[in-house]
This record gives C-alpha cells, sequence and structure tokens, in this order.
C-alpha cells in the first residue's frame, strides 16, 4: 500500500493540484475544483524559511483539508531556488519534521546521494511519503534507460519514483506507457509524465497505465508546466474513462 495521508494510491489515482502562486487562495480553489492533492512548490512560492513555509503549510491543510507534497525544486530540475543547495535541503528536513506539517516531500535523483539520503532519512523517521524524481526537458531515454532511472530511484528510497519526460514523437510517448504499465503492472508506486502538448494526453491515461499520480493545474500561469490540464478539466475526463 502507498499513501499520501490519508488517501490509498494503489486503490485510485491521486490528482495533484500545483500551487505556485499565492499559496491560500490557489490552494482553496483547488480544493473547490476537485484536487485530491496538493504540491506546495516552496521555490516558485519564494519561500527560504521555515517560519513562512511552516504557516503556510498548517493554514493550507486547515482552509482544505487535504494532503501536501512539499518540494523545493532546484534549478538542474527546471525549479527556481535560487540559495545554497545546503540550504534547500536543510528546509525540507526542517518542514518533515512537523507534526502536522506536509505528508510527502518530493525530491531529485539528480541531487548528491549524501544530500538525498539525509531527506529521506528525514521523511522515512517522521513517517512522511518520499516521491524521488527524475525530469528530462529536452528529450525521452530510452525504454531501458526510463526503467534504470524508476530502478534507482527506489533503490535511493522511494515509496514512489516519478519520471517525467519530454517526447518528440508518439513512439516516445508510448515507450513511457510501457515503463508505466511494467512497473505499475507489477504493483510498484509510480508516477510518469509525459510533458508538452505531444504529451498532453498522458496526463489523463498514464494512471490507467499505473501511475498513482497525475498533476494538474489551477490557474493557467507563465509558470504551468507546458501540456498540465486543470484540475477540473482532467478531473471530468478520468471519471468519463473510469
Amino acid at each position: 500500500m502507498t499513501y499520501i495521508g490519508p488517501l490509498d494510491l494503489k486503490k485510485k489515482a491521486a490528482i495533484i493540484a500545483v500551487i505556485l502562486e499565492k499559496p491560500l487562495e490557489t490552494s482553496k480553489k483547488a480544493a473547490e475544483i476537485g484536487a485530491d492533492i496538493l504540491e506546495i512548490r516552496l521555490d516558485l512560492l519564494g519561500i527560504r524559511d521555515r517560519d513562512t513555509a511552516t504557516e503556510t503549510i498548517r493554514k493550507v491543510k486547515s482552509e482544505t483539508g487535504l494532503p501536501v507534497i512539499i518540494t523545493n525544486r532546484s534549478y538542474i530540475e527546471g525549479g527556481k531556488w535560487d540559495g545554497q543547495e545546503a540550504e534547500r535541503i536543510g528546509l525540507i528536513k526542517d518542514l518533515l519534521t512537523l507534526r502536522d506539517g506536509p505528508d510527502a516531500v518530493d525530491i531529485e535523483l539528480s541531487i548528491d546521494e549524501d544530500e538525498r539520503d539525509k531527506a529521506v532519512e528525514s521523511a522515512k523517521n517522521n513517517g512522511k511519503t518520499v516521491i524521488i524524481s527524475s525530469h528530462d526537458f529536452s528529450k525521452t531515454p530510452s525504454f531501458t534507460e526510463m526503467k534504470a532511472t524508476i530502478e534507482d530511484a527506489f533503490i535511493a528510497g522511494a515509496d514512489i519514483a516519478k519520471l517525467a519526460v519530454m517526447p518528440q514523437s508518439m513512439k516516445n510517448v508510448m515507450d513511457l506507457l510501457r515503463v508505466t504499465l511494467d512497473f505499475g503492472g507489477a504493483g510498484r508506486a509510480i508516477c510518469t509524465i509525459a510533458m508538452g502538448d505531444l504529451g498532453k494526453h498522458t496526463r489523463v491515461i498514464a494512471p490507467f497505465y499505473g501511475s498513482v499520480l497525475t498533476y494538474a493545474s489551477v490557474e493557467n500561469t507563465i509558470l504551468t508546466p507546458p501540456g498540465q490540464l486543470p484540475v477540473d478539466k482532467l478531473k471530468k475526463i478520468m471519471e468519463l474513462l473510469e
């Protein structure tokens, strides 16, 4: 079983609303239009200190009743954190110790192994779900390479291994879905995303191949990742296909 908060992701894939700005206002709207989980993007919100982060997370959880994932994304993986790496990981570790804090954390596979292990250890010690993610914004690696990346994420301690790629062809998309089916069909908790317009439909169908999470937007802004669908539209399409 794989949970984020009270949600059993093996029973039903969850729609995650990505909170990029105005955290309390946007989170309340996300809850209203059907999000299952909120991802608080500390780097995009410009949150740099524990007190602000703690207050934000507690208010969001109190007002919405939804589980929260914290993400403090590095530049190399498409994030906007502009401080020291030790400070980035330190903030994550601090927040994971909060009893009424985040329910899960998304940490990058690509970062320094020792720093990553510290964050994973903090999450595990405090009963938080660990998502270990890898992003390729330029291409889709080969089928074999994608499988190896996901295996590496599990070896690193992932409860959920997340892989996002940029397809250049429909074959790339099909290869990603094959990877999804291989792991999901074996009962392993993964999240897969084909980014951009070419992969937009994977936001809807990847859960039917075994992806336990899919990401959606609350409002369309310049920060919204390419190919990400609005929460309410994504939810409606998925319900039609169930």
